[in-house]
């Protein structure tokens, strides 16, 4: 993957809004948000103009979002950035583009939920009306939300990668709880949709609670255990519970079990990120390493 910063500027922007859309070419541009694939920048106070700096799966993710966000935006409980134009490819910017709806928020990497109950019955109201039987011809997630077992070597690389840079005080509470989420029965049910990628950056909180999610990049068809890891990458010691006991359809032990190893692997991947973060590695985001460390005792506190 590759990132490109210095191609996106606001002088860029405008120019592409101009070229393709200059009917929208009078709304002051401003940088918004820069995230792992995409850059956001504000057009006016309404809108934002998503471009994707990582090449490798740029304009289908974008394409996805097009397609299918739409029609499912409207059924969610939290705003979305709902895509309202698309931008082709152009001498001046080699891939798709999007003009979507901006989502007021802060990220919760950088500002956590503090009003756990709120935020929990809010992420649990969401998940249930996204997590509807997907239609034929919806995308597959491949990995995600997919057989959890599949997920076991590379799993166990990240752990020892971790565990060497000191990173995991007690390794062995780790194995267990994905002992215990690969050891639990498949999902049988019908493949629902997912948003498939909700760590803490993608979804935005104001006054401690929730108040949006983003990038539906990564939307697609599996198990619902997937999006359900977010209770404990997101939430406080004392949401988790609220959270599971206000979604419906209520999950069983099984689905609960892989959600616990699903977030395991989300946590462990941002321990990983926010220490290369800290030490300027390529890729690295430091923000990502709080809240994934809180999460991984959350995870982990009964396993000890």
């Amino acid at each position: 993957m590759t990132h490109r910063e210095e191609e996106i500027t606001a002088e860029l922007v405008q120019e592409l809004v101009r070229d393709q859309h200059p009917d929208l070419a009078g709304l002051p541009v401003r940088l918004g948000a820069r995230g792992w694939d995409n850059q956001m920048w504000r057009l006016g106070d309404e809108l934002a103009v998503r471009l994707a700096w990582a090449t490798d799966r740029a304009d289908a993710l974008l394409r996805k979002e097009v397609t299918w966000l739409p029609t499912l935006a409207p059924h969610l409980p939290l705003p979305v950035p709902v895509p309202q134009r698309i931008g082709t490819p152009s001498d001046r910017f080699p891939r798709c583009w999007l003009v979507t709806t901006w989502v007021p928020g802060v990220p919760a990497d950088r500002h956590p939920v503090t009003r756990a109950t709120d935020a929990a019955h809010s992420l649990a109201a969401f998940l249930t009306a996204l997590h509807q039987p997907a239609p034929t011809g919806a995308p597959t997630g491949g990995s995600r939300g997919g057989p959890l077992t599949d997920h076991t070597g590379g799993f166990t690389a990240a752990l020892t990668d971790a565990t060497e840079r000191g990173l995991i005080p007690d390794p062995d509470a780790v194995r267990a709880v994905w002992h215990d989420a690969v050891t639990a029965p498949g999902w049988t049910g019908p493949l629902c949709w997912l948003h498939a990628d909700l760590h803490p950056a993608n979804v935005l909180t104001t006054d401690g609670t929730l108040c949006g999610v983003i990038d539906f990049g990564d939307l697609s068809a599996g198990d619902p255990a997937y999006d359900l890891a977010a209770g404990w990458l997101l939430l406080p010691d004392d949401g988790i519970d609220h959270f599971l006991a206000a979604y419906r359809p209520a999950p069983d032990t099984a689905t609960i079990r892989r959600a616990r190893g699903w977030a395991l692997a989300r946590a462990l991947g941002g321990i990983l990120i926010g220490d290369a973060g800290v030490h300027h590695r390529a890729g690295g985001k430091p923000s990502w390493g709080p809240p994934a460390h809180a999460a991984m005792r959350r995870l982990t506190r009964h396993h000890r």
